[in-house]
């Protein structure tokens, strides 16, 4: 038997096959070499009978090379995965999806994949020879599917038919929305198409549309930061930041404000681009830039509506924060979130935007700044020695000397990591903290040390420490800050 190394096989070699052909014969594709195509086969199946079938089946010469019959599953568990209904990845299960661009249920049966690995974005995307599908899958990108460049037209324009675009225009980007219904529970779907040099791209972000299963508590906030934000919260007027990229959770983080907060006392009126999620008995808006309803234009209507608490999807420029301000002057209390690097960064991105430091001062009542670190599998991370020489300079004196490390496995799709942690960084605008705003302090480092308030990078390295994420993970955020 050759040693045959598992190895995740790229699309085109994956399309070799379908799902149901792999596991069906126990096979997987290794190479194409001289128009010949190779498979790894467990040893015990090898055979010329076998040999013969699938150069039948697949009409062009066919090669078997041994394999350890577990290394085989874990290769086939890898490139050509099944799901269950419970979305958990599982070579025993019987469902698998098959794709074809003609079948008039092809873009349910892609979004219902989607769900059932518990993607946040499908990409669909064309090059000069080829197109594929990948799914964002905790936050990294990975291969699914690939398509011929003569089915492609069609995928694209049935996009565009469902989310109410215009098929005729292929020069110009658009934006749609599409609502699929599984099981009784509905889903949205942001559809935004983007011409490049080969074609349109199309990226899908699935919205989950009911936010009853969001808690405040179960977001990763330690006890003490959770403490010091519900106090920020019950403020009855004031601005609450919230800072990181895209993707970090900032949204989901907002509503799990406005669940606390939302009593048939308060009315609640909130801004969106998109709507990610429906919150029964707070009044939400959809943005809709293209007829003039801009985060400043409803923000002026919003202050005419008797509202008590105002949620603002982003603060994108100069005149929405000035509106923010004004709510937040008299009388209101407005969430939102904004991009900046850290909690105290937000304060100096607002001043950049000409909001006056003792306005900001009188107004803030809370910055947090958030982002989310992928979680080892917990049914194969492995330990290993540490040689905290690996950490950046500044952080080499902790005591560590056991470490944990991804491996990869069925339960998380071989990636060795399975969802994500949300961590944070909470700043409550204090006295202190206001006179500091108001004399453009852009340092505030003692303070927090002072004040136990701990910054991103520390919250990660405690993950670190404590084993449920890998040094890879953490350490952009320990080198920003060496």
């Amino acid at each position: 038997m050759q040693s045959v190394e598992f190895v995740q096989i790229n699309t085109e070699l994956k399309n070799q096959v379908t799902i149901d052909q792999a596991w069906y014969y126990k096979i997987v594709p290794l190479k194409i070499e001289n128009g010949v195509l190779h498979f790894t086969v467990s040893e015990n199946k090898k055979s010329k009978d076998l040999q013969s079938e699938l150069e039948i089946v697949l009409g062009r010469k066919v090669v078997l090379e041994g394999i350890d019959s577990e290394k085989l599953e874990q290769s086939l568990m890898s490139n050509y995965p099944k799901v269950q209904n419970n979305g958990h990845l599982n070579s025993s299960s019987n469902e698998t999806y098959r794709l074809n661009v003609n079948d008039s249920n092809f873009l349910e049966t892609l979004v219902k994949e989607a769900k059932d690995l518990h993607s946040s974005d499908i990409h669909i995307e064309t090059y000069s020879e080829k197109c594929r599908i990948r799914f964002r899958v905790d936050g990294v990108l990975i291969d699914r599917h690939k398509l011929n460049k003569s089915e492609y037209p069609t995928l694209i324009n049935k996009i565009k038919i469902a989310a109410s675009c215009d098929i005729a225009e292929k020069r110009m980007p658009q934006d749609g929305r599409i609502r699929f219904k599984f099981n009784n529970s509905n889903l949205d779907m942001r559809v935004s198409i983007l011409p490049t040099l080969y074609g349109e791209k199309i990226v899908l972000r699935l919205l989950g549309s009911d936010a009853s299963h969001i808690q405040i508590e179960k977001l990763g906030f330690s006890k003490e930061e959770l403490q010091r934000y519900e106090l920020a919260v019950k403020k009855p007027n004031g601005i609450i930041l919230i800072s990181g990229p895209t993707g970090s959770g900032k949204t989901t983080t907002l509503y799990a404000t406005l669940k606390v907060i939302n009593k048939p006392t308060n009315n609640i009126l909130t801004i969106e681009d998109p709507i990610e999620y429906t919150l029964d008995g707070v009044n939400q808006v959809q943005l809709k830039e293209e007829i003039g309803l801009s985060y400043t234009e409803a923000l002026r209507t919003f202050l005419r509506q008797d509202p008590d608490i105002i949620m603002l999807g982003e603060i994108r420029d100069a005149q929405t924060a000035q509106m923010a301000i004004r709510a937040a002057l008299t009388g209101h209390l407005v969430l939102s979130t904004i991009h900046t690097n850290s909690a105290w960064g937000t304060i100096s991105r607002l001043v950049d935007m000409g909001i006056a430091p003792y306005l900001l001062a009188s107004v803030m009542n809370l910055s947090v700044a958030q982002r989310l670190i992928r979680v080892l599998c917990p049914h194969c991370k492995k330990q290993e020695a540490f040689n905290p020489i690996e950490l950046p300079k500044n952080y080499q004196q902790i005591n560590m000397t056991q470490h944990f490390v991804s491996v990869g496995c069925q339960s998380c799709y071989f990636t060795g990591y399975k969802g994500r942690k949300a961590i944070y960084e909470v700043i409550n605008v204090t006295r202190e903290l206001a006179e500091l705003i108001k004399t453009n302090v852009t340092e505030i480092d003692e303070y927090l040390k002072i004040n136990k308030i701990d910054k991103l990078s520390e919250n990660a390295l405690k993950l670190f420490e404590e084993g449920e994420t890998s040094l890879e993970e953490v350490y952009p955020f320990l080198i920003s800050e060496s």
